[in-house]
């Protein structure tokens, strides 16, 4: 069971604010009857309406995909490029949680469970994302400090990260980095390494929180246990 007002949020008819200040005012009825206390939890079962219009109710699905490169993420593309919800079979209006670029690959999360998406994303809650970019060239200890500490793009410092070498190959002249970031501001991880003067030559999101892709392929995708998610709602409350 759920409260009323998360249900209705969750549907995509509005924000939870316009929800609670529906249920004040009457509007809102659970099974016919009209409900104006904000705490009333409700099941899957009842029928919700308001201003008398039936309000349709999901069941919650919650997704972690593998994104391969070349997809979209997004639910719909005006160039009719491939998105991420081509890969998935449901009949859910799933959303991503969150951006990965055209060209990055890994660990992606879809759900039509508005409240745990806006938390996960939410900057306060320090929800971890752990990446490894391909980069040119060798990248010294003091650059990796700089880019623990925050560098400048757009003109704001981001946050304090985690990053460690993984490898150089002289070969190649190439160096992986893993670097974990719980900010996720525009092609974010991309321009930190231009910061400091690395091209990004592949970029892979490993983890979300707790949630990696080691088991599932490019492309495929698994649905998260009940327990999991439980778990992430108690990381963006830590």
């Amino acid at each position: 069971m759920d409260r009323l007002q998360k249900v209705i949020a969750n549907s995509g008819y509005c924000s939870r604010r316009k929800a609670e200040e529906l249920i004040s005012k009457g509007h809102v009825k659970v099974n016919g009857k009209i409900i104006t206390e904000l705490g009333t939890c409700v099941k899957s079962s009842d029928t919700v309406t308001i201003f008398d219009k039936s309000l349709t109710i999901e069941e919650k699905e919650y997704i972690l995909l593998n994104k391969p490169r070349g997809i979209i993420t997004s639910t719909h593309d005006e160039k009719n490029r491939k998105t991420v919800l081509d890969l998935i079979e449901t009949n859910k209006r799933l959303y991503p949680v969150g951006r990965l670029d055209y060209d990055t690959t890994g660990a992606l999360l879809l759900t039509n469970d508005g409240e745990l998406a806006n938390l996960l994303m939410h900057p306060k809650n320090k929800i971890e994302k752990v990446y490894i970019a391909k980069i040119t060239g060798f990248i010294d200890k003091e650059n990796l400090i700089k880019l623990a500490n925050g560098v400048y793009i757009d003109n704001v410092k981001t946050a304090k990260a985690k990053v460690r070498l993984k490898k150089f190959d002289k070969k190649t002249n190439t160096s992986l980095v893993e670097i974990t970031i719980h900010e996720g501001r525009n092609h974010q991880v991309k321009k930190m390494f231009e910061a400091i003067g690395f091209k990004v030559l592949k970029l892979k999101r490993e983890r979300i929180s707790f949630l990696d892709v080691k088991d599932l392929k490019s492309g495929e995708y698994r649905y998260l246990s009940l327990k999991e998610v439980k778990k992430l709602y108690a990381e963006t409350k830590k």
